[in-house]
């Protein structure tokens, strides 16, 4: 019944996607010639299709706090991909996502659409690009996402931030929002850090189609009651990481230590 689950939902989400793809493409098309009205649109479109995608899958979002107002820079901690869901489905906007992303299918093309910032960690001056594409995106009205961990993690704890992304932060004097995601799944599914969490050497693939064999999943992204801001992108990094570990609620307390699905 659960491989009939996955197969169904996989089904109707690339139907959805597709749709949402053709659709965020007029929205990209308008942002060039009326940002204002393309860019309502496009928020309007990522929050629908969102949505659409956790009703899709099974996934239940709790909200906690109230989403910022673009346009803003939110922080959050990253367990899956399926943080981009969960946040998106309450607070659309921009997100900043590492470049292997633009190569996944079907994931890489509607990241695309929806002007994700790819940034390749690999290449110190790419931050130089990539901060300048966060200027731009702010300017035009829009929320920016990013996971200053860099990677996404089992969900034991929240990981150390990285600074250099949040210099656009520094050198405008923007307070920056914080979030923090957690899931959970029912009882006698596999545990969301193993079935939700994607960390380690799991393979996108093999994560996709198990997490949609899942009955249900339920989310929470918890939004920071204040905005905070620094002189120094460490400093600033060290302070929002502080207050995302301290409304962090972890998937698991890692006491099992499992061995990774292939």
């Amino acid at each position: 019944m659960s491989h009939l689950r996955a197969i169904l939902r996989i089904l109707i989400f690339s139907i959805w996607s597709g749709a949402g793809f053709v659709l965020g493409g007029l929205a990209h098309l308008l942002i060039s010639v009326a940002p204002g009205p393309g860019v309502a649109m496009k928020r309007l479109l990522c929050r629908v299709w969102a949505r659409g995608v956790a009703l899709i899958i099974g996934l239940r979002i709790e909200t906690v706090g109230t989403p910022p107002t673009p346009p803003y820079i939110l922080v959050s901690n990253h367990v899956s991909y399926v943080d981009i869901i969960t946040i998106m489905a309450a607070s659309p906007g921009v997100f900043v996502a590492k470049s292997e992303v633009a190569g996944w299918p079907l994931l890489g093309p509607l990241s695309r659409v929806a002007n994700t910032i790819f940034v390749d960690r690999a290449s110190r001056k790419d931050v130089v690009r990539v901060n300048e594409l966060i200027r731009g995106t702010l300017a035009r009205g829009e929320g920016l996402i990013m996971f200053p961990e860099g990677t996404s993690s089992r969900g034991v704890d929240v990981l150390p931030f990285r600074s250099s992304l949040l210099e656009p932060a520094v050198q405008s004097g923007r307070p920056v929002h914080y979030a923090s995601v957690t899931y959970t799944t029912p009882r006698g599914a596999p545990p969301a850090d193993m079935a939700v969490c994607w960390w380690g050497d799991m393979t996108f693939g093999g994560h996709f189609y198990n997490l949609m064999r899942l009955p249900s999943v339920q989310g929470s992204v918890a939004f920071g009651s204040r905005t905070l801001e620094a002189d120094d992108r460490h400093e600033l990094a060290r302070t929002l990481h502080d207050a995302v570990t301290e409304s962090f609620r972890p998937v698991t307390d890692g006491s099992d230590s499992p061995t990774q699905p292939a």
